[in-house]
Parts: C-alpha cells; sequence; structure tokens
C-alpha cells in the first residue's frame, strides 16, 4: 500500500513538474509566439499580409511594446500597405495570458500611418472591413491543436484602447488621383470583451477597424467636400476671366 501510494505521488510530481516546465517554455518563448500568431491568424481575418517586426512581454510588468506593425492593402490597389504602426503600448493581465481569456487593461497606438485609396463608395480600408466581416460570419478562423484537431480560440477582453496622432495619406481616385495628409481625430474604444464572454480575435479586429473607417471616412468626405468647392470656385473664376477678357476685345 506504501509502496503503491509513494508511485502514485511520484506520477503526480513527474506531472506537476512536466507542467510548471511547459509554462516556464511558453514564457520564454513568448514573444515569439505572439508575434507568430499575429502574423499567421492576422492574415486569415483581414486577407491581407500582416507583419510584425518585434513584440516583447514583461509579464511581472504586465506590459508590452509592439513594433512595426504593418498591415497590407488588398490586392489592386498600388499603396504597398493600409496601415503601418510604428510603436503600440500594451497593458495587460500577465495571470489571464495563459488562460482561455487574456485580460488587455489598455492598448496606445501613437502616431499611425493610415493610406485611404479610392473613393467613398469604395477604397482599400473599406475592402479591408468586407473581409473581416465575411470572415466573422464564417465563425472565424479554425485554430488546431498538436494533434491537428480544432480548438476554441482565446477570447480577448481590452478594457481601454486609444488611437492617437493618426495621419491618413488620401489618394482619392475620384478627383484624378488627388493625394494629401489629414490628421484624425482621436479614437477611444472602452469595454471590449468586458464580461465573461470575451471578444475572439476576429471580432476584435471588426471593432476597431470599423471604428477606424468610420473616422478615416469622415475626414475624408469632409476634405473632398472641401475640394469640390474650391474646383467649382476655380472653374466659376476662368469662365468668368474668360468672358471678360472675350468682351474686352
Amino acid at each position: 500500500m506504501k509502496k503503491a501510494k509513494k508511485i502514485f505521488l511520484g506520477i503526480v510530481t513527474t506531472l506537476l513538474v512536466l507542467v510548471v516546465i511547459s509554462a516556464a517554455v511558453g514564457i520564454l518563448f513568448l514573444d515569439r509566439i505572439v508575434k507568430t500568431g499575429v502574423e499567421t491568424v492576422g492574415p486569415k481575418i483581414t486577407k491581407v499580409p500582416i507583419t510584425l517586426d518585434e513584440v516583447h512581454i514583461g509579464l511581472l510588468s504586465g506590459s508590452a511594446k509592439v513594433k512595426g506593425l504593418v498591415v497590407g492593402n488588398p490586392e489592386g490597389y498600388k499603396a504597398p500597405e493600409a496601415i503601418r504602426v510604428g510603436l503600440a503600448s500594451v497593458g495587460v493581465d500577465s495571470f489571464s495570458i495563459l488562460s482561455d481569456k487574456i485580460v488587455v487593461h489598455s492598448v496606445v497606438v501613437d502616431a499611425p500611418e493610415i493610406t485611404f485609396e479610392g473613393g467613398l463608395g469604395g477604397n482599400n480600408l473599406s475592402k479591408i472591413m468586407d473581409n473581416v466581416n465575411g470572415t466573422a460570419q464564417q465563425g472565424g478562423p479554425v485554430s488546431t491543436n498538436s494533434a491537428g484537431k480544432p480548438k476554441p480560440a482565446k477570447k480577448i477582453e481590452v478594457d481601454d484602447f486609444l488611437l492617437t496622432n493618426a495621419k491618413v495619406h488620401v489618394t482619392l481616385t475620384s478627383l484624378g488621383g488627388r493625394e494629401m495628409t489629414l490628421p484624425l481625430p482621436e479614437i477611444h474604444l472602452t469595454n471590449l470583451g468586458k464580461g465573461s464572454d470575451g471578444l475572439t480575435p476576429t471580432e476584435l479586429t471588426r471593432a476597431v477597424l470599423d471604428a477606424i473607417l468610420t473616422e478615416t471616412t469622415k475626414a475624408v468626405s469632409s476634405a473632398a467636400a472641401s475640394l469640390g468647392k474650391d474646383t467649382v470656385g476655380i472653374g466659376v473664376s476662368k469662365i468668368k476671366s474668360g468672358i471678360g477678357g472675350f468682351f474686352g476685345k
């Protein structure tokens, strides 16, 4: 009986050690795991290339830095990218990283570069949004375990999301490819995925991209209206000048 008990305790101890080792290995390679995850899952959601230069996660401090995030453009558009983020700061609940729901306390995206190519009726950003909506309707990308079997996607909660000092580089095909750069108002979202359920990566992507598309469209629409007035004014001026010149002869 004692021998059986010792064997049982030995097995339990071994299993616990293996669990600790597995968790430690996962933590050591967490930066690489997150980077690979973004570059693998992101394109499945958006249907465009996504690359990430670096990610550094400090488990003890609960902070993370994301550098060089680039969201590519859909096929048919000239610009090489739709969104470029030089640096984003993330505050995360360290204990939630290995759980089913990752709790992110804050995300601050400072000075991103956004490209708007096309027109108000259809553009690169709206195309990516259509892709994300299509992915959402299909239930999102399916993750698999080491045995190749489907596994539930991790859920995410973002308590506070702030995008600030953004610039939008605009190429309006409706105005002959007119180019301009516009400032984008601050985008502040709160309580994304709050509660027990959380959001899937697809749902979170859709919420953030929808806010970016909405504010970008407003900015471009306002600028296009002003350009239209200026164009009409210039045209009227030229007509008046031509008429005056004609009668002056």
